[in-house]
């Protein structure tokens, strides 16, 4: 005889009755008639090819192969529940293990000090933050959830847009009293400038430089020496003040304020870079899921 779903209802039918004493309280707590509850029994009995129980007009006695079946299936039928608990209570509370896949940018500019007050805030949370600029196979890899900086490739996961942020052009002041202050996009070409090319992990070639104001795009061509495939690197050149880079403004935010970067051209600021959360399934997120992902939200 194998197990399957009969004999599991049964048994949950069974150790309701056990617990109330009768059919009726059986059913009350089941929501059951009492004929439903009665059938359920027979089925079980016929199953297991044993009677569980004496029943009267006026009484049920659980019988001795009953109360053998009974005792052995309880702390079975206990651990199940504890387990079906534990697992609901994911839907609320913030706990277990979150595997998060990052694209390398934005894993760069992660504010520590927010990061540090997510995790103190949620202590029987365990995060694992992986860096990779591919999405790859989200499911097979074991992750919960991958934050991704642009347009994510077509799939059958569930793509959520967090949040935009402008693209800027950015110089250190030291190689804007080198080389002059630029007044147009247009000048980036004319005057001898030196531009940062940037890897896009897509195509392996250079982003192309854009600058949009209003429907109006202006497209300069670059001709870099250095094409860099991280923003570490092309940060740490740019406040070298070895060139002018494009740039996330949400990556640059706290270099600006302190006046380490300046913003060139800010009439010519219309471009957004969108960032995406990329899971699974949008059916019954976990709790972990979503804190996380108003976490990010947060750092717009």
């Amino acid at each position: 005889m194998s197990f399957d779903e009969r004999i599991l209802n049964g048994t949950t039918v069974l150790a309701a009755v056990v617990r109330s004493g009768s059919f009726v309280g059986a059913g009350k707590a089941l929501n059951l008639s009492q004929s439903g509850v009665s059938r359920s029994i027979a089925r079980l009995e016929a199953r297991l090819g044993i009677r569980l129980l004496d029943r009267t007009t006026r009484s049920v006695t659980i019988t001795d192969e009953g109360r053998r079946f009974y005792e052995q299936v309880a702390p079975l039928l206990n651990a199940l529940e504890d387990v079906a608990a534990s697992v609901m209570e994911g839907r609320t509370q913030v706990r277990g293990r979150l595997r998060v896949k990052m694209h390398p940018s934005f894993a760069h500019f992660l504010p520590g000090p927010r990061l540090r007050q997510f995790l103190e805030s949620h202590p029987e949370l365990a995060v694992e933050l992986i860096a990779r600029d591919q999405l790859g196979d989200l499911v097979s890899e074991g992750f919960d959830v991958a934050i991704h900086l642009g347009e994510p490739p077509l799939s059958g996961l569930v793509a959520k847009k967090l949040w935009e942020t402008r693209i800027i052009a950015v110089a250190a002041a030291s190689y804007l009293r080198r080389r002059g202050r630029p007044a147009t996009p247009e000048d980036l070409s004319q005057a001898g400038h030196v531009l940062i090319d940037y890897r896009n992990p897509e195509t392996a070639r250079p982003f192309e430089w854009e600058f949009h104001r209003g429907r109006k795009i202006v497209r300069v061509p670059t001709n870099g020496q250095l094409l860099a495939s991280d923003i570490v690197t092309m940060h740490n050149l740019c406040l070298a003040g070895y060139g002018i880079a494009q740039v996330m403004e949400v990556a640059v935010s706290t270099l600006l304020v302190e006046g380490k970067l300046i913003a060139l051209f800010p009439e010519w600021c219309d471009e957004r870079f969108p960032l995406y959360a990329v899971y699974p399934s949008r059916n019954h997120l976990p709790a972990k899921t979503r804190a996380f992902l108003d976490f990010v939200s947060s750092l717009a």
